[in-house]
């Protein structure tokens, strides 16, 4: 596993900010650790957080969008492991296709951090476990609060 390319976060300030977390519940253990990660990210930038659970990561797109309506970003996680039928490939694309076409035509910042990984042992490696490689629900959220930031930059450059 590789960290190449990963951008030094920033130092963002959550304050004021209502994040969503919208998390799948199936593969309990990784989806757990992805939302637990991803709340103590936010809570350690001072937003305002509302936790949401969905069976699974065919319902993300639906409670994202609603969510996305009243909160200024949303972050979706859930955890697609490859089986041996197509489902896999349906079921990521219908989510990645779902929630980016959200984040546009909401234009509330969507953070995707549904892991789509052929086996559970590359979901543990990437869920911010202490001896993971990764940790994409902290990564989800930052990415999810810097967005914010940077509309929010684009908003005032707008008002001069």
């Amino acid at each position: 596993m590789s960290k190449e390319g990963l951008p030094t976060p920033k130092d963002v300030s959550g304050k004021g900010l209502r994040v969503a977390v919208v998390t799948a519940t199936w593969n309990a253990e990784i989806c757990d650790q992805l939302h637990r990660r991803a709340l103590e990210t936010a809570e350690a930038a001072g937003a305002i957080v509302t936790p949401l659970r969905v069976v699974g990561a065919l319902e993300l797109p639906v409670v994202v969008q609603a969510a996305a309506r009243t909160h200024d970003a949303v972050v979706a996680l859930g955890c697609v492991v490859r089986g041996g039928t197509p489902h896999f490939d349906y079921v990521c694309d219908s989510v990645t296709q779902g929630l980016t076409r959200i984040a546009l035509d909401e234009s509330t910042p969507v953070a995707n951090g549904v892991l789509t990984v052929n086996d559970y042992e590359q979901a543990v490696d990437r869920a911010g476990f202490a001896d993971s490689a990764e940790d994409k629900g902290a990564e989800a959220m930052q990415a999810a609060l810097e967005t914010v930031h940077t509309l929010r930059t684009l908003d005032e450059s707008n008002l001069k």
